[in-house]
């Protein structure tokens, strides 16, 4: 059996869900707890209002008139301008009057009382009426569909006598809902209320887990909303990113405003740099600042590295700039005063720093040979070198003297017929050509065998005779 305070479904026989803060009757939304719960101020009467709990955190004021016995998490029937409904005890005693201060509510007859403690049949009543917020819920949202109608539909809340429902609502402009209205009280045969409430409240009416993993902050304890401005990020350092800014409301996270003011104190010493800060070097921009250890963070235009420099250095620095004086650098006191001072610190760096960027050396590039092949088949692309194109001479060295005509070179002698040649000695037939012009006529067909020796057979040892003796051989 749900509490109906919530929508987490907690118990009423266990007076919570027993996670954490309902061990005092709450379901840690907008939970309450009293510290003065345990003293008895006999020097102060019992204060006979008591804030009752409804559905998703929603507290109202009612007065104890029959000083009913009540404790936290007790269910109770009240009184309401349209009938009874039930709710949930959540403060009483002295905490109480504290409380209306604190929200501003007028302890006067305008306060409506308690009737009685609610009995099971109360509850089983209201549980049924509650049963229907869900299909009410669905129905609506198409009824507002078919209409056109500019406005989000986000919660129900059924009354327990089960004649009046509250539609809680958001939008952007003014609604004509007055045609919704008489659709819904026809088909519903209920009393309809229409409640404009804004997107923070929505977020805490219906709750959710935020991007720390913890619940959210205006559906467990935060009641009141302050306005939260993109300077509250810029103070804090944060980048301006609204995926990571913005709630589930879709608004800027309230947290923004937590540590604000922890922040602003911090940042009254830190002078603001408007202008980037002039050195020998050259211009030193802003790139980073750390609030609380004092120390801002400086970068060159050609450097890839910050320089920490603490808040006094920097002060110093902007007064020196104002008075049209450049430091040499961020962390020395000395100051350039001409122009020809500034070019030589800049010359001596550079000497100093040339050999300390090892990318900076130049690498030699070998000088490619032509390749004979591509010189050959002529696709390099240097022409190749014949015999009339001479080098040129060097230094202009002068021509050596004519010694005279060249010598006629003498014409060979003409082919003599010396007759036929003689044969070989020992001379042993080339199997191998044979066998290859045998099978030139073939196509490959007949292959010459490669076990077959191809030098012919050897020679008999027994015979006294050569084997191939020559013409003179006697």
């Amino acid at each position: 059996m749900g509490c109906s305070s919530c929508s987490s479904g907690c118990s009423t026989e266990s007076k919570g869900c027993g996670s954490g803060g309902c061990s005092s009757g709450g379901c840690n939304k907008l939970n309450s707890f009293d510290w003065l719960g345990n003293m008895t101020l006999e020097a102060l009467p019992a204060y006979d209002v008591v804030e009752i709990r409804f559905k998703n955190g929603r507290k109202e004021f009612f007065r104890n008139t029959k000083q009913l016995e009540l404790y936290a998490g007790d269910p109770v029937v009240i009184e309401v301008a349209s009938g009874h409904h039930i709710g949930y005890v959540s403060l009483q005693g002295e905490m109480v009057r504290l409380q209306m201060r604190k929200k501003n509510v007028a302890d006067n007859d305008e306060l409506k009382a308690i009737y009685r403690k609610a009995t099971a049949k109360d509850i089983e009543k209201f549980d049924q009426a509650r049963n229907r917020e869900h299909g009410t819920l669905y129905r609506t949202r198409e009824i507002i569909q078919q209409l056109k109608l500019n406005m989000k539909l986000s919660d129900i809340e059924y009354q327990a006598d089960n004649t009046k429902a509250t539609f809680y609502y958001s939008a952007d402009d003014r609604v004509d809902f007055r045609e919704l209205i008489k659709l819904l009280a026809s088909e519903f045969k209920i009393r309809v209320e229409m409640k404009q409430i804004s997107l923070r409240h929505e977020a805490a009416r219906l709750g959710g887990i935020g991007s720390c993993g913890r619940e959210l902050c205006c559906s467990t304890w935060l009641t009141d909303f302050k306005n939260v401005n993109t300077s509250a990020a810029r103070y804090q350092n944060l980048s301006l990113n609204p995926s990571k800014l913005s709630g589930q409301c879709g608004r800027l996270k309230c947290c923004l405003n937590y540590e604000l003011d922890t922040y602003l104190e911090a940042l009254k010493g830190i002078p603001e740099v408007e202008a980037p800060l002039k050195t020998s070097k050259g211009d030193a921009f802003l790139q980073k600042t750390d609030i609380f250890r004092r120390i801002m963070w400086f970068g060159y235009r050609d450097e890839s590295t910050w320089h920490p420099i603490p808040v006094d250095r920097v002060a110093e620095i902007l007064e020196l700039n104002k008075s049209g004086e450049t430091p040499i650098s961020l962390e020395t006191n000395a100051v350039v005063d001409s122009a020809e001072e500034v070019a030589s610190q800049q010359r001596e760096q550079e000497e100093l720093s040339r050999f300390d960027d090892k990318f900076k050396k130049k690498k030699k590039k070998k000088k490619k040979k032509p390749n004979a092949s591509t010189s050959l088949s002529g696709d390099s692309s240097t022409p190749p070198v014949t015999k009339g194109d001479r080098p040129e001479r060097q230094n202009n060295a002068p021509r050596p003297e004519n010694r005279g005509p060249r010598p006629e070179r003498s014409s060979p002698a003409p082919f003599e017929n010396k007759g036929p040649r003689p044969e070989r000695q020992n001379q042993q037939p080339n199997n191998r050509n044979q066998e290859n012009r045998s099978n030139e006529g073939n196509n490959g067909n007949n292959r010459p065998n490669p076990y077959k020796n191809r030098r012919g057979p050897r020679p008999n040892n027994n015979s006294s005779s050569s084997p191939n003796p020559g013409p003179d051989h006697a």
